[in-house]
């Protein structure tokens, strides 16, 4: 009788559909942690802004939100600037007191959407943040 040496093609074949399962569940899995990592840093940049708004009515006195436009605008009103490779665009709008930012080189589940963080003044003067936009809710922040 002979010995039986290496692994039988039945065998390989089994260890090669094992490997293909587990990256087919592993890979979108993976992106989608991904995306949500990067989001973090677009989510931590406009909680930074979120705060000089704050700072900025504290400053006034009042419940005066500043108006800025673009980018170049938030810099130069609240001193922030969004060195954030993650956000294309950004503002802050007074009429509806939201700051918005367009999301770029996240992920293709949210390049091109926009965040929304709307602020509700109270009557103390604080503010209360809810967070909207285009987002998809998979990836919208959950504070």
């Amino acid at each position: 009788m002979r010995e039986q040496k290496g692994f039988t093609l039945i065998e390989l074949l089994i260890v090669v559909a094992i490997i293909g399962i587990l990256a087919a569940i592993a890979i979108p899995m993976y992106r989608s942690h991904t995306t949500k990592a990067r989001m973090t840093e677009v989510v931590n940049a406009i909680g930074h802004l979120a705060k000089s708004v704050g700072l900025y009515q504290q400053e006034a006195g009042a419940a005066v939100w500043p108006n800025c436009p673009d980018m170049a605008a938030i810099q130069t009103s609240l001193g922030v600037g969004l060195n954030s490779m993650r956000i294309s665009d950004a503002r802050i709008d007074q009429a509806t007191r939201t700051i918005e930012a367009t999301l770029w080189d996240i992920g293709a589940e949210v390049d091109g959407r926009t965040l929304v963080l709307s602020g509700n003044q109270n009557g103390d003067g604080s503010i209360s943040w809810q967070w909207g936009g285009t987002v998809p809710p998979a990836y919208m922040p959950k504070r």
